[in-house]
């Protein structure tokens, strides 16, 4: 995609208490009247067993539904899913999808402009739209652009139906193995999210955690969150936040806040994307954090290397025992709102008494800053557009602006700088308990009941 949106992006506790004072912010639902009646989309979210860093999106897709389990990808714009017959499947948990067997399956024509989704497909002699997506991780999947339904949950715990989804229905796939089934592009053209008119929010808690009950990817016009915001961009297909700078603690390291920026000529700035593990850093960003942290650990614990990725920070040691009160990490982001990393957040796990800094140097060639899901964990990160075309060019000069379900710009092609003003985008603790008010106080978050919901330690602050 091509284009600089305005979305915000915001993190949300009822009371939270800093050097820099202290702010409210609150979760409302909205009761004005919509047309059609309100309806909220919802997928339960796992963690993959065995600590694979990957959060999964239940989902049912055809008709009758048969149950998948997607990778959320919000740097992808494509849903995808293995299907019946095979070229080439890797092992998946659920049942493989067979279109078939789907009475509301139905292949897209090479004329349909969903048809260009995704640009590397082609189309099959019987002028059906075909694709084919490669991934950074080496997940490559091929086959047919389809339509189909897909069947979600609702917040009353019945069930709900979105027809004529555009998907993948890919024949060809290697890269994963195990219980994903495919990947949930959750990006600004996808399908699925254009539907349900842009808007929504999804809760990790920990990747460790894959029972934690409270996790939940939820689409379509459900909650309007308030809070202090910051001013986020969309450009070629990827959530650009606008970051200034990083703390350990209380001390902030000497970035030069411009090699967090996009230049003119789309290189650089930060994008969130929850289909990447870690965060990745450009050098400028990275050396100083990675020398905080190194210096911070000099002579309490060994530092190691890992084989396959020589450049991550690794340690032997245990997480939970050996880095109790490490300051925390937080990224800040313009207008105030900051996203902080724990250890748990920070770190991963690397074998048996080994972790590494689950943060790297950016090796895109680019200066592409990407925050990664590890450091969403424990968040709700949330969208709610309001979208307008005010910018719409291509390579063939300025075009009118063109709309799709959701209100995506250019849908014949691929713009290259088509600006849409989208909304806000927002941050808030995962909470364990459904609860309206949340108190933060000396490091545990309480709820009504003053009953401890999430404890920090926050001495070393």
């Amino acid at each position: 995609m091509a284009n600089s949106t305005l979305l915000f992006l915001v993190f949300l506790v009822a009371f939270f208490s800093s050097t820099h004072g202290r702010f409210a912010a609150k979760l409302i639902y909205s009761p004005r009247p919509r047309h059609p009646p309100l309806q909220d989309y919802r997928g339960g979210i796992v963690a993959e067993a065995g600590g694979a860093a990957q959060f999964m999106v239940n989902i049912s897709l055809g008709e009758p539904p048969v149950h998948q389990l997607l990778t959320m990808d919000t740097g992808s714009n494509l849903m995808w899913v293995q299907c019946l017959p095979c070229i080439n499947c890797f092992e998946q948990f659920p049942p493989f999808f067979d279109p078939f067997k789907s009475s509301t399956y139905k292949n897209l024509s090479c004329t349909s402009p969903n048809c260009l989704i995704s640009p590397a497909g082609k189309c099959d002699p019987i002028n059906n739209c075909k694709f084919y997506e490669q991934y950074l991780d080496g997940v490559t999947t091929a086959g047919a652009i389809a339509t189909e339904t897909v069947s979600l949950t609702t917040s009353d715990e019945g069930t709900a139906s979105i027809s004529n989804v555009v998907f993948g229905c890919g024949n060809d796939n290697h890269g994963y193995n195990g219980q994903p089934s495919g990947i949930l592009g959750l990006g600004p053209l996808s399908s699925l999210v254009s539907k349900l008119g842009s808007k929504f929010s999804y809760c990790i808690g920990s990747i460790k955690d894959p029972q934690y009950a409270y996790n939940q990817l939820i689409l379509g016009d459900d909650a309007v969150l308030q809070g202090d915001n910051t001013p986020l961009e969309i450009y070629n297909s990827f959530y650009y936040l606008t970051m200034e700078g990083i703390r350990v603690g209380e001390k902030r390291l000497s970035i030069d806040p411009g090699v967090f920026k996009r230049t003119d000529t789309g290189e650089g700035g930060v994008v969130i994307d929850s289909g990447s593990t870690i965060t990745s850093l450009t050098r400028a960003a990275y050396e100083p954090v990675s020398a905080e942290v190194i210096r911070m650990l000099q002579g309490k614990l060994e530092r190691v290397k890992d084989p396959d990725v020589p450049t991550l920070l690794c340690y032997k040691g245990m997480i939970s025992r050996d880095l109790t009160g490490l300051p925390v990490v937080t990224f800040e982001f313009a207008g105030g709102a900051e996203l902080s990393l724990d250890v748990e957040s920070l770190f991963q796990d690397n074998g048996p008494e080994e972790f590494c800094m689950a943060v790297n140097e950016s090796v895109d060639g680019k200066n592409l800053n990407v925050i990664g899901v590890m450091a969403q964990q424990n968040y709700n990160v949330g969208d709610q557009p309001q979208v307008h075309v005010s910018d719409c060019t291509t390579k063939l000069g300025r075009i009118p602006p063109l709309w799709l379900d959701g209100g995506h710009c250019c849908p014949k092609r691929q713009p290259v700088n088509c600006t849409l003003d989208i909304g806000k985008v927002w941050f808030m603790p995962c909470l364990s308990t459904p609860i309206s008010t949340l108190y933060k106080i000396s490091g545990c978050q309480f709820n009504a009941a003053k009953t401890c919901v999430k404890h920090q330690d926050i001495s070393s602050l």
